[in-house]
């Protein structure tokens, strides 16, 4: 499925630094859709639910530092209030008041964080498998990573299973992937810059919002999660759907972990059924 022809492709400096979006344009008076990908993603992670989603709205995907195209700095504090109160400094840079969210996996945090922190910004929320109740890294492991070189042993890591490796494990159906997918998840990671700055997020990361936090989130929710979800289980959507005041939990039947890609049409049909009600 092809993207939209009208795609334009931005760089912006806020909050210190660089964030590289994707502004896909519908009708002008169109409401704005906010996307924010998952951990060790990007926008290539929304490929075939934005040629959907800019039938109806003006589609904006954002690349979160540290990945994609978006800046790596190491002066820039990766925790997960500073990206969201990033993403809104980049609705203010664009003027934009209100809009709808949604956010996979990690970016479902940084979507709940942007709640908190601006409860009249997002009118509705999506949150697609998303992270949640994980706890910060251990003490030993953020001591580790100040030791010289650990940026090689992220990199080590994260080479063990490979890109190929990850998706096998994020996607339900095997028979998805294929060399357009394996190639487009890669290519952040041909910059080493990206595990330097993967070291700090390590470092730096405090743990997903408590229940206290989120039973203070006053926007209205649609969870949709993946039945055969082995990354985030579908026991942790029905945890978050309890804790969250407005919420409503959707389950897809045979999907995974990347639901965006794996049921574009089911998710579209899903958050139009949501926005309308």
């Amino acid at each position: 499925m092809a993207v939209s022809e009208t795609f334009l492709a931005h760089h912006a400096l806020v909050n210190g630094i660089d964030i590289y979006y994707e502004d896909y344009h519908s009708q002008a008076s169109a409401p704005v859709f906010i996307l924010l990908h998952g951990f060790l993603s990007s926008s290539f992670s929304f490929r075939k639910l934005i040629p959907l989603l800019s039938k109806d709205f003006r589609v904006i995907s954002v690349d979160l530092p540290p990945f994609g195209r978006s800046g790596k700095s190491k002066k820039y504090r990766y925790t997960y209030e500073n990206m969201a109160k990033t993403v809104l400094g980049l609705l203010d840079y664009l003027s934009i008041d209100q809009i709808y969210a949604a956010g996979h996996s990690m970016g479902g945090q940084i979507v709940m964080n942007m709640m908190l922190q601006r409860p009249n910004c997002i009118k509705k929320a999506i949150l697609l498998c998303s992270s949640s109740y994980l706890p910060k890294a251990k003490t030993p492991i953020i001591l580790s990573s100040y030791l010289p070189f650990f940026n090689r042993y992220v990199k080590y890591y994260l080479g063990k299973t490979g890109v190929l490796g990850n998706l096998e494990n994020v996607v339900f159906d095997k028979a998805l992937i294929n060399d357009d997918m394996v190639n487009g998840y890669m290519e952040p990671f041909h910059e080493d810059h990206i595990f330097s700055a993967l070291t700090r997020m390590l470092r730096q990361r405090e743990g997903d919002l408590p229940k206290t936090s989120l039973q203070m989130i006053t926007t209205h929710c649609l969870l949709i999660w993946g039945d055969q979800d082995r990354v985030v289980p579908l026991h942790i959507g029905e945890r978050l759907a309890n804790d969250l005041p407005h919420s409503e939990l959707v389950v897809l039947n045979g999907a995974g972990h990347l639901v965006p890609e794996e049921m574009p049409m089911q998710v579209y049909s899903e958050i139009k059924s949501f926005i309308n009600d």
